[in-house]
């Protein structure tokens, strides 16, 4: 089959400005921007994944596909393996046929939906992708699960694109944006890609008969240690800012990786006093609406991208309860 028209989209990386930092470069010479990617489709992995919040895992998984290296770089980041810009990643570059039929194999076993996993550096291959699949006749579900350091002109962009937003909100502090992930202006991009995944989206979250979503917004905040205040701030910015009645996934998921271990402040998990205080507050706003993890979730969530499929060793069953 011909797929030469999923390729239009690459024209974008000739003057790459698909995120925040709109590096500019040519990622079509050996000319590199932050995320260090050029124009291939480098992949840590695709695979089902039964850990998200229920509404996408539903009981067969989502397929994601998780993109390697990143626009950010999260001190703390669990997906460290494929994640960085100045090691070497566990990742491989595949082409554009054999990225279909992967995502085809799991969703004919029965996956709802196929999510890109850290795309906001490789919206052209994600667009790419999602372009294939539907030259081979597929128009899955598309999640975007994203670190939320977005711009609005590409989100505006994806709107008849993506069916379901998955942003993460991390910080309204911007010397702890600056110090854990370097991007001190993510409080400002953060409530600008929010606004815009707002208005796409709306508050609804709609269903299917079988409780699988098909279309909405649903914002993920991981509480980090020592940074309750960071915490409460975020949740006070969505009750305030845009509605009560957006679906939120509250995580506790937080371990330290071999990165931060010795950190004085990043290297344990969270105190049960930060998270209680935490939840507390999202019951205050009227926040109620998604989900909480519980606490001894962070024993729970270690994905190993050494291993053919990076979760299956993960206890997931019931790391998300309904709030």
């Amino acid at each position: 089959m011909d797929l030469s028209p999923a390729y239009e989209y690459f024209e974008k990386l000739r003057n790459c400005v698909c995120c925040p930092r709109e590096c500019g470069v040519n990622r079509f010479t050996d000319e590199r921007g932050f995320c260090q990617s050029g124009t291939e489709f480098s992949i840590g992995s695709i695979c089902s994944h039964k850990g998200e919040e229920p509404v996408l895992s539903g009981r067969n998984g989502i397929a994601n596909v998780f993109f390697a290296r990143c626009n950010m770089q999260c001190v703390f980041c669990q997906n460290h393996q494929i994640s960085r810009t100045k090691k070497a990643v566990l990742a491989s570059p595949w082409n554009l046929e054999s990225i279909c039929e992967r995502i085809e194999q799991l969703l004919d076993e029965d996956c709802h939906m196929v999510g890109f996993v850290s795309p906001s550096h490789f919206i052209p291959q994600m667009m790419a992708i999602i372009k294939a699949l539907e030259l081979r006749g597929r128009e899955p579900t598309i999640v975007m699960n994203t670190n939320g350091y977005d711009k609005v002109s590409t989100l505006r962009e994806l709107e008849d694109w993506v069916d379901i937003y998955l942003p993460d909100i991390k910080y309204m502090d911007s010397e702890l944006a600056r110090t854990w992930s370097q991007t001190p202006d993510y409080p400002a991009v953060i409530k600008a890609s929010l606004r815009e995944m707002y208005r796409q989206k709306g508050s609804t979250l709609w269903l299917n008969n079988e409780g699988v979503a098909e279309k909405g917004l649903i914002i993920r905040h991981l509480v980090m240690p020592g940074a309750v205040e960071n915490s409460l701030e975020c949740l006070r910015w969505i009750a305030e800012e845009l509605s009560t009645n957006i679906h939120i996934s509250l995580m506790s998921q937080y371990h330290p990786t071999p990165w931060v271990e010795d950190d004085p402040r990043l290297g344990r998990t969270l105190y049960p006093e930060e998270y209680e205080a935490v939840v507390n507050e999202m019951e205050r706003l009227g926040l109620d609406k998604g989900w909480i993890q519980p606490l001894e979730s962070h024993d729970h969530y270690k994905p190993d991208f050494t291993e053919p499929h990076p979760f299956e060793k993960e206890k997931i069953i019931s790391a998300f309860s309904a709030e």
